[in-house]
């Protein structure tokens, strides 16, 4: 029988294989397919399983997850709407990404590898400022003012902490603890060190045992009691994770140590005292968990930081603003705020909201945002972003993008993401961790059974001892976490500094990358054209006829150089007409009716598509223009050649410099362009450029792409416009100008704020600087494991006569994670 059932919960592959993995495990079922995008699982089974027993299987493994009907009501819905307590998002992930980029709706550990999960930093979690009365708390207003109750002044109302910081606190409490209790433990257990140990003066050994077993039950029991509940979720579920090996190492040392002491009788006399009491290992135990429980408080501590960048930029965010209505000025919460509000920004204020300058000058500090130190001057219908710093002037704006539409909230929105994302160079560590529990588990046992049987005397304690130490100094998760930790952490450097990475493949794809193409156009050139000059072949119309049917048929088109000549055309205040059968031609230019003339305006194809001649004389006339560089759009009116405007459109100053240092790092730069091919070779000529096509329509540019592609290059591809998209998707890294289409931003891997090349040349160095902080923190995680595991083992031994103590192995255990963090928090302080 086949039957397809709907599941609910799954958010990546890894949800896919465990649901996979979970239905096969039920009695009867032959076979199990799971859909992903459509959500269905369908079941093969030799006879009908009722659904019951299905859900039951989903329940009893883990509660993320479920099956029902189609049609039939999810019961994970409820779980999911109820928001954790505390300032934060309320989303949670791992921070080695086990599950792709699943989330989470509640504080916990990952199911896979057991790792406190990390809650996800946005703007929701600024909360606007409330005021409380500290008499009565309940009494909760967004503005100060006195308490309707007692009249007391309110005061600020104080945040919750965050899940992060509940999480730390919780952990160093539980730290503080158990160095309390296992401090004494150690001390009775190393007075056996000392000759005629004073304390056995007091009481036998066998009733110290009993003391260090109590003292031992805080630390096991209450302190450190989630690394064996996670312990036991990693063998139920099969996800063996670095728990596993602290579960199985510390929970032998301690079992065997109570069971030593009740029935004593039951071991070989190598491994009793002089006493005749058992040697206990409550100090191993105790000392082991506690070091590792420090390990997870310095960790957590440090995951604290990776995510720094995105705190950095929360603060940018204002949550007060001053609205003008009918010519008064209130101060409203930033939640308040409305699209087309007019708002009053004051000298030094942030600027509350995305919007336009509607009265005043002034400059801003836009540093925080594309990472450029000089204040930018703006005037009247300028656009400015929330987050940057007004200047010392007031100005008006209006409100156009608000809450989660803002280029900062955007920004928050794309760093979490990419954060979350995982790099190809991933899948090493993910390999070698699929296998890395079951292969200790296995070296530990041989390792018992090698000094069991060729040990020197006590073999046996020597096998235990040793056997433990393997399990505990193996560290799966220094691997795991090599490569999240500096794509968080790098991601967060490309934000602050106006280079914003859609996610880690881009990062990695970057340091590949051996040719760059660019858009002419708003990549290399302002974007912000102007209009030159208006000109007419023969005497059959006026300069100004032009000009008005140039401009009334771009009134309709949104090219940036047609708003060029509309612009142009209103400061001549000439009259706009109205036009029909408007059409644009990709590539070529746009067409209509004006005043029952059919007109065609843009470049010879498009003179050739509506077969308007173009005399030699024409052309020489235009050539002397494009030349120069610059644009020139012929304007034919019943298939009859009139006229030309010429669009200049300055080359950006940082052009010349980025496209030297591109090529100092041996990328080969090719500019594409739609214009011509005077102007190209004017352009390139200017900026050294030796590679350019002109006359390039949108197929051109993605089947250049393609050639260069199939001939083994990994190209990169820079472009601001939508007849970029298809080019930027097929390329193996898409960049984006910040200052150009939504559509070619969507179409890009990564988004250049200031929307300037030396923005690529950031990208290329946070690239080659996170992938070398990534396989440094590799290295060391696999010769840590790779060295320490032998060691711990005993290899040492015959030769040099060394063997690693348990507690020694739990604290370069617990070091190696932090050390990989610290590595990746550098990042912080590179310079791109």
């Amino acid at each position: 029988m086949k039957h397809t059932y709907q599941v609910s919960g799954m958010s990546c592959t890894g949800c896919r294989n465990h649901v996979e993995q979970t239905l096969s495990k039920v009695e009867g079922v032959t076979s199990v397919a799971v859909d992903l995008e459509k959500g269905e699982a369908s079941i093969e089974m030799d006879s009908h399983i009722p659904l019951e027993v299905l859900q039951k299987t989903m329940h009893q493994d883990t509660e993320a997850y479920s099956i029902h009907n189609f049609g039939e009501q999810s019961d994970l819905n409820e779980t999911k709407d109820k928001e954790p307590k505390g300032k934060g998002t309320g989303t949670f992930y791992c921070p080695m990404h086990c599950e792709g980029d699943k989330t989470y709706n509640k504080p916990g550990d990952c199911p896979v590898c057991g790792m406190d999960l990390v809650e996800e930093q946005n703007l929701s979690s600024i909360s606007s400022a409330q005021w409380t009365c500290p008499m009565h708390p309940e009494v909760i207003k967004d503005k100060a003012g006195a308490c309707p109750i007692c009249g007391m002044d309110l005061v600020p109302l104080q945040a919750d902490l965050s899940s992060e910081e509940k999480t730390y606190k919780g952990l160093l409490k539980k730290f503080w603890l158990a160095v309390a209790f296992t401090l004494p433990i150690f001390i009775i257990a190393m007075s056996e060190m000392i000759p005629n140990n004073p304390i056995y003066e007091l009481m036998e050994q066998k009733w110290w045992n009993w003391i260090q077993f109590a003292l031992s039950i805080p630390v096991v029991f209450y302190a450190t009691w989630m690394f064996f509940e996670r312990a036991y979720r990693s063998i139920k579920s099969w996800n063996l994770n670095m728990f596993t090996l602290i579960g199985i190492g510390a929970g032998v040392a301690w079992l065997f140590s109570v069971f030593g002491m009740f029935f004593p009788d039951f071991f070989p006399e190598q491994f009793k005292t002089e006493s005749r009491a058992v040697h206990v290992y409550f100090e191993a135990a105790a000392v082991i968990l506690t070091l590792v429980l420090m390990g997870q408080v310095l960790e957590a501590r440090a995951h604290s930081k990776t995510n720094s960048a995105i705190k950095e930029l929360l603060k940018l965010a204002p949550n007060k603003a001053v609205r003008v209505v009918d010519g008064n000025e209130e101060e409203v919460s930033i939640d308040q705020i409305q699209k087309g509000d007019i708002l009053r920004v004051k000298p030094g204020d942030k600027i509350p909201v995305d919007g336009v300058i509607t009265e005043g000058h002034t400059t801003v500090d836009e540093s925080m945002i594309s990472g450029e130190p000089i204040p930018v001057d703006k005037v009247e219908d300028d656009k400015v972003s929330s987050g940057t710093i007004n200047g010392n002037q007031s100005f008006l704006m209006q409100a156009e993008k608000v809450g989660s539409d803002t280029l900062l909230s955007q920004i928050i929105h794309m760093v979490n993401d990419a954060s979350r994302s995982r790099a190809p160079i991933q899948k090493l560590a993910d390999t070698v961790s699929a296998y890395f529990v079951p292969i200790v588990v296995m070296i530990a046992l041989i390792t018992f059974a090698v000094w069991a049987v060729w040990g020197p005397e006590p073999a046996y304690v020597y096998a235990l001892v040793n056997a433990i130490a393997v399990l505990i100094i193996a560290c799966p998760c220094a691997l795991g976490l090599a490569t999240p930790m500096s794509v968080m952490v790098g991601v967060g450097k490309g934000a602050q500094n106006g280079v914003l990475i859609k996610n880690a493949e881009a990062l990695e794809k970057m340091n590949k990358v051996d040719t760059l193409i660019v858009d002419k156009t708003g990549t290399i050139t302002e974007g912000k054209p102007t209009v030159a000059k208006i000109g007419s072949f023969g005497d059959h119309f006026h300069q100004s006829e032009i000009t008005q049917l140039i401009a009334s048929l771009n009134s309709r088109s949104e090219h940036p150089l047609a708003e060029a000549t509309v612009k142009y055309g209103k400061e001549q205040e000439i009259e706009i007409l109205k036009v029909e059968d408007f059409r644009a031609v990709t590539g070529k230019g746009v067409e209509g009716k004006v005043g029952g003339k059919r007109l065609a305006l843009g470049n010879a194809k498009m003179m050739e598509y509506v077969k308007a001649p173009i005399t030699s004389d024409m052309k020489k006339e235009v050539q002397s223009f494009q030349k120069q560089g610059k644009t020139v759009s012929y304007l034919a009116i019943d298939s009859q050649l009139a006229g030309y405007v010429v669009i200049e459109d300055k080359i950006k100053e940082s052009s010349g410099k980025a496209i030297k240092e591109l090529q100092n790092k041996g990328i080969s730069v090719i500019m594409l362009t739609g214009d011509n091919d005077d102007t190209a070779q004017a352009v390139a000529n200017e900026l050294n450029l030796t590679n350019f096509r002109a006359e390039m329509l949108p197929e051109n540019k993605l089947e250049e792409v393609s050639k260069l592609q199939e001939q083994g290059h990994i190209v990169a591809m820079a472009g601001d416009g939508i007849n970029d998209a298809p080019a930027l998707a097929k390329s193996d890294v898409g960049i984006a100008m910040g200052t150009g289409t939504d559509v070619a931003i969507e179409s890009a891997m990564i988004t250049l704020v200031k929307g300037d090349l030396h923005g690529i040349v950031k990208a290329r160095n946070l690239s080659d600087k996170v992938m070398l902080n990534i396989k440094q923190n590799l290295f060391f995680a696999l010769i840590y494991n790779t060295l320490g595991v032998p060691i711990a083992a005993g290899v040492l031994f015959p030769i040099f006569g060394i063997l690693l103590s348990p507690m020694i192995a739990a604290l370069a255990m617990s070091f190696s994670s932090v050390s990989v963090i610290v590595n990746a928090l550098r990042l912080r302080n590179i310079k791109i």
